[in-house]
């Protein structure tokens, strides 16, 4: 089972399971000889990792097709994850007056400590091994955290029908409890008002604007930010970029090893993370698309309502097995949305696009769309004028200089020419967990689900989709530090509703405040995260993949 895709199921876990992933790890040279091997070695990968690395390439993998590369990436995170300088720190995060070494330590024991997990505070990758521990230990920990029997399914606090209607019900409750806080949109917002200072101290007259999902409200709680910076640059001058990141540094607004300039992309973009909120952020210039972008799918989200219900399950999907990201192969949130427009458009049942459509069965229907039916060889996709399906022959011959569609055609309805899925080389990655996704969600709702164990208390989105105990927490700790400062400025979630205070009122409310919960923000320490293990340099494929995230971002 693929640690980035799957995870073991309700009716999977027990005894016998238990028993065979400790045989299973021994054999691939995962269990105790790796983590024998991690204490063991001062400097450099220890020799025994490739000797095990070995034992996993002889009779496993056909060394031909498509399967030799998924080898060399699990090879190549065995290698990350075991090497000294892969793993995360061993000291304490206390955030909010809540010790999160606990809850480091026992992702390390579990083998969840890797690259990746570090990178993405919702990425699943190694979940097995915590759903194996809640059977046998489910209290609190000491530290106060969630505990060891988190089980990542925060969104339900109820019993669900039976079958698809359940799933309909599920999904309403994920939307509801994922969608964006007042506390998390104040907390965005001064992270932006913080950026756009320094930006104004360089450029009086620059005019900076919010784009992809925090303009659409379709963000999720790590979602980036995206800004695009309007001035008189000129074209192909690399020098802004340089500037701001250099004026970003002395202000301290950003981590220090967080910043990225990606000058040599075709889109030149500014990649950092706040030092505060550890919110990462994305900076382009003069590009017009960008708003162009926010303003389509804030249309298409007012023409079809169930698109955000589809919109964020399926960004928490992709997400959590990080796929999410175009320079990792996978699909961009814009490149998402996109199709999932185009599904809804050429949908055979004119109720699917009304706001009483079961969102159950759409998700299903998706999922078997592009994971079992679409013809990705063959078929382009358009949403322009209505939407239709393209042949590929056909593109081929309106493109110039030998060019071919790429393997996820998908035509930008803004730009006339621009192939918004041509930087996602991992399509067919995404195409086989839309697979199994379909496969899982079809059996859970099918009439023989209702002899699992348990079938009633057991969350069927959970089976696809899960909340990391990490992600809780920073949402947690947001709520305590930002929901009192929200007092002032309530906006309602999906309206442009604002509450308005009288300060007379706003100085009585403070006055009752306690001091824990009159503490700013800035005076405690950041939402837990690892130290970044990005450079100021950027990498090739980075810079390649840079200008689709720009443009592309919900």
């Amino acid at each position: 089972m693929d640690p980035r895709i799957a995870w073991f199921q309700p009716e999977q876990l027990g005894p016998a399971n238990s028993a065979w992933m400790n045989i299973w790890e021994t054999t691939q040279g995962l269990g105790s000889l790796s983590n024998h091997n991690i204490h063991g070695s001062a400097n450099g990968v220890p020799d025994a990792v490739t000797s095990s690395s070995e034992t996993r390439m002889q009779g496993t993998i056909n060394p031909k097709g498509d399967n030799e590369i998924e080898h060399k990436f699990d090879l190549l995170e065995t290698n990350i994850n075991q090497h000294p300088a892969g793993r995360g720190s061993s000291g304490p995060w206390v955030v909010g007056g809540t010790a999160f070494a606990s809850w480091r330590e026992r992702e390390r024991e579990c083998g969840l400590g890797n690259r990746r997990r570090r990178d993405n505070r919702a990425s699943t990758f190694g979940f097995n091994r915590s759903l194996l521990s809640i059977g046998s230990n489910s209290a609190v920990d000491d530290a106060g955290c969630r505990g060891v029997g988190y089980t990542g399914t925060p969104w339900k606090t109820r019993n669900y029908s039976a079958g698809i209607l359940g799933l309909h019900e599920e999904i309403q409750d994920f939307y509801a409890y994922m969608s964006p806080r007042p506390e998390e949109e104040r907390m965005r917002r001064e992270v932006v008002e913080r950026i756009e200072r320094v930006i104004k101290d360089l450029w009086p007259t620059a005019d900076v604007q919010v784009f992809g999902s925090f303009s659409t409200g379709l963000y999720l709680p790590t979602s980036d930010i995206d800004l695009v910076v309007f001035g008189k640059f000129r074209e192909g001058d690399s020098l802004p970029l340089w500037r701001l990141e250099e004026a970003l540094r002395k202000h301290k607004v950003v981590e220090e090893n967080s910043v990225k300039v990606l000058d040599k992309a075709t889109v030149p973009i500014i990649k950092l993370t706040d030092s505060l909120t550890e919110v990462k952020v994305d900076i382009s210039f003069n590009m017009k698309n960008a708003v162009k972008a926010a303003a389509l799918i804030k249309d298409y989200k007012k023409k079809y309502p169930v698109l955000p219900y589809l919109v964020l399950v399926l960004k928490q999907f992709l997400l959590q097995r990080d796929m999410n990201e175009v320079f990792t192969g996978g699909i961009s949130s814009y490149c998402l949305f996109l199709i999932a427009v185009s599904f809804l458009q050429l949908h055979s049942r004119e109720d699917a696009c009304s706001p009483n459509a079961n969102t159950g069965v759409l998700l299903i229907e998706f999922f078997e769309l592009y994971g079992r039916h679409f013809n990705y060889l063959k078929t382009g996709i358009r949403i322009k004028d209505g939407g239709c399906y393209l042949s590929k022959d056909e593109v081929q011959k309106s493109m110039l200089d030998g060019y071919r569609p790429s393997l996820l055609y998908i035509e930008d309805p803004l730009q006339q020419g621009n192939d918004v899925g041509r930087s996602s080389y991992g399509a067919m990655q995404v195409k086989q967990v839309f697979d199994y996704a379909y496969m899982v969600l079809s059996h859970a709702v099918s009439p023989i689900a209702k002899y699992y164990p348990n079938n009633h208390s057991e969350s069927i989105l959970g089976r696809i989709i899960r909340v990391t105990q990490e992600v809780a927490e920073y949402r947690d700790w947001i709520t305590m530090k930002w929901a009192d400062l929200s007092l002032n400025s309530l906006t309602l979630n999906g309206n442009d509703v604002t509450l308005l205070v009288e300060p007379q009122q706003t100085y009585e409310c403070n006055n009752n405040l306690s001091e824990e919960g009159a503490e700013s923000p800035s005076s405690s320490s950041p939402p837990p995260s690892s130290p970044s293990s990005s450079s100021s340099s950027s990498s090739p494929q980075s810079s390649s993949a840079s200008s689709s995230d720009a443009v592309g971002a919900l």
